[in-house]
């Protein structure tokens, strides 16, 4: 049995790292993609992951097998595709450390992937489904990640969603969050920031709009704030978890972080039922340190934390 199986993207950062003599800015080929993101995430905190995602035939997509499988990630999900390249996103980071993506993805190995490329015994025996929004951006990949999250469903998994918003990915902003609710009736676990909220449910509100979410019958909601760590709404309780300040490099995977490092530990419980609002707290109090130390950090994947990185503070 797998704790988390995540399925969706996964791709290169090329992450902008500093500039030359001549000005010229510096990138640096980093593994990405938030489904596998967070694989990596909660694989390094101690929990079994597995990826279900496609890659290209080329040097990027070894190299992010090869990654996947260094951090303890089950990688037997992960198919070839024999003519696109492996998904490129180039990440330009401004002095603040706040991220602007440009995406290299149409065509590309991962939009290819297909629900025959979905294994159907891994979603069977797994505790998490987790996907994201970038998936469904684009046919075959959103048929193939709805019927991963159906599928899963039916064999008793827990589904996770982040619709982690990224503009250029969409035709307009109407389509884009229409897809984006699409999922939450199968939704058990979701996370959301502070700036898609509003998107999802026109209004910034936390409590409005955790409530106006949680009316499709999700358990337990994540509201992420940034520096100022998260909002939550649990079976109707709502409260907030203060986070955990550092000097920010960059915000590249901080959000895979948080949710890898909160599924991380949900998945020990035995069910959602029996779930506490204390040791909710301490789970997303958990989860933000994780978070905060791969902010502290540069790239996504390889700022991520180890278990005694965490238990040791930021």
């Amino acid at each position: 049995m797998t704790d988390i199986t995540a399925v969706g993207e996964i791709l290169i950062d090329l992450t902008q790292n500093g500039a030359n003599e001549q000005g010229i800015p510096r990138f640096t080929a980093n593994p990405g993609g938030a489904p596998a993101n967070l694989a990596v995430a909660a694989a390094r905190l101690g929990a079994r992951t597995a990826f279900i995602g496609r890659v290209g035939r080329d040097s990027f997509g070894d190299f992010l097998r090869d990654t996947l499988a260094a951090n303890g990630v089950d990688v037997s999900g992960l198919s070839v595709d024999p003519v696109q390249h492996t998904t490129l996103a180039v990440v330009a980071v401004d002095p603040s450390g706040e991220r602007h993506f440009s995406f290299y993805r149409d065509p590309s190995a991962d939009v290819d992937l297909s629900p025959e490329d979905v294994p159907t015994e891994a979603l069977a025996n797994t505790k998490f489904l987790h996907f994201g929004s970038v998936s469904l951006t684009a046919e075959p990949a959103r048929s193939a990640t709805l019927h991963a999250a159906r599928t899963a469903k039916e064999h008793g998994a827990l589904i996770s969603y982040d619709p982690n918003y990224r503009a250029s990915l969409w035709p307009d902003e109407q389509t884009a969050v229409a897809r984006m609710l699409e999922p939450l009736p199968l939704v058990d676990v979701l996370k959301v920031s502070d700036e898609e909220l509003p998107l999802l449910t026109g209004t910034d509100d936390l409590e409005k709009g955790a409530a106006l979410l949680a009316e499709k019958d999700i358990p337990l909601i994540f509201v992420t704030l940034g520096p100022n760590g998260v909002f939550y709404r649990f079976q109707g309780r709502t409260g907030h978890v203060p986070g955990v300040p550092c000097t920010v490099g960059d915000t590249n995977g901080a959000g895979d972080t948080f949710f890898g490092a909160a599924l991380s530990q949900l998945a020990r419980a035995n069910s959602l039922d029996e779930l506490t609002v204390p040791e909710l707290e301490r789970i997303a109090s958990f989860a933000n340190r994780a978070a905060s130390i791969t902010t502290s950090r540069r790239g996504a994947i390889p700022a991520m934390p180890t278990l005694e990185e965490v238990t040791g503070g930021c």
